[in-house]
């Protein structure tokens, strides 16, 4: 059984509950998109190194970390996150170096480089609330057979969300940069395919102004805008969401590392971290632990497929309820939840 299968089967359920209200049944399990067995080369959970062995956990001077070397840009982060010289295999260096560094500060100084870098069940009830959700009053989608939906987003949970409103019956438009395409396409070609074969593909140069006006006029024309972005990647590509959601009161799901820190949009600690479902898992304690106190990896990128459906639920109650809202969805305050929930062995 899937170690999430808990927290996951109640959000498909809730999915399953919204969309057969509205006349067409989604059945997540059946889309085949919760889980990336044997469409990437994926090792056993249970180790200090996540399946697909991007991300890894070791032992700092008070406590554990995860580091997530998920781009080529990662692996040159290492000595300026370290603080030490560039020689030889990064793995390595996190080894030689690691241990003596205390864990807020490589939290603090990840945050700088953008390195996505967490310390292990650092998430806790002081945090931003999973899937916070503020409405407006505006009913949206008036007078059309299908709302519109534009999929900002790329790797797993974004488009899984896109995938299930267009399931749903939703018109959605998947727009990728020519410059910087969704990873998945080549790295899992079917899985994406399952991900985004229900939607109508764009693809935008979104460093040509033409095509960012394109962009914004196609977004300001949406009832569901999906973002994976940090807000500072977003205005970096001319879209500036409390400008947008002013002009438009549209219902906007944003997919981030820890949330929206209260859904502003503005720069904050949460907001400009980078991460990934492998270490946003271990930030939000979604791991198990040995007898002697050492974390283990309970599956591949755990908290994007549990963010993907809750975010994918929150949007149709959303769209049941008729008013617009910010869907703020953390992938770390998810996992958090999950872990609480009973998906996770409780530390020793």
């Amino acid at each position: 059984m899937s170690p999430i299968a808990k927290t996951l089967g109640k959000s498909s359920r809730l999915v399953a509950d919204l969309t057969a209200a509205r006349g067409r049944r989604v059945d997540v399990a059946a889309l085949g998109i919760t889980d990336r067995q044997g469409e990437l080369p994926l090792g056993p959970a249970g180790g200090l190194a996540s399946p697909n062995g991007a991300c890894r956990m070791f032992r700092a001077a008070d406590g554990w970390m995860a580091v997530n070397l998920a781009r080529d840009e990662d692996h040159d982060l290492i000595p300026a996150w370290l603080c030490c010289e560039a020689s030889g295999d990064p793995w390595q260096l996190i080894d030689d170096h690691g241990p003596s560094r205390r864990c807020d500060e490589l939290v603090a100084q990840a945050i700088l480089l953008g390195l996505p870098a967490c310390r292990v069940g650092e998430m806790g009830w002081g945090d931003p609330e999973p899937l916070l959700i503020l409405n407006r009053d505006w009913a949206w989608g008036v007078g059309r057979a299908a709302p519109k939906v534009v999929d900002l987003s790329a790797l797993w949970a974004g488009p899984l969300c896109g995938a299930i409103l267009a399931a749903a019956g939703c018109e959605v438009t998947k727009v990728e940069s020519t410059r910087r395409p969704d990873p998945t396409r080549r790295a899992a070609p079917a899985f994406y395919s399952r991900l985004n074969g229900g939607k109508t593909e764009l693809a935008l140069d979104l460093t040509d102004a033409g095509d960012r006006a394109r962009l914004l006029a196609l977004v300001l024309e949406a009832d569901v805008v999906i973002t994976s972005a940090r807000p500072r990647g977003l205005r970096s590509i001319g879209l500036d969401p409390e400008a947008i959601l002013r002009a438009r009161p549209l219902t906007w799901v944003a997919i981030t590392a820890y949330g929206l820190s209260g859904a502003t949009w503005r720069d904050h600690p949460w907001t400009t971290r980078v991460g990934f479902g492998d270490d946003t898992a271990a930030a939000g304690g979604l791991v198990s632990w040995t007898t002697d106190g050492e974390p283990r990896f309970l599956g591949d990128a755990l908290a994007d497929p549990l963010t993907g459906v809750a975010a994918a639920a929150s949007a149709l109650r959303v769209l049941d309820g008729g008013r617009a809202t910010v869907v703020d969805a953390g992938m770390a305050p998810i996992a958090w939840r999950a872990a609480q929930a009973g998906n996770a062995r409780v530390r020793p």
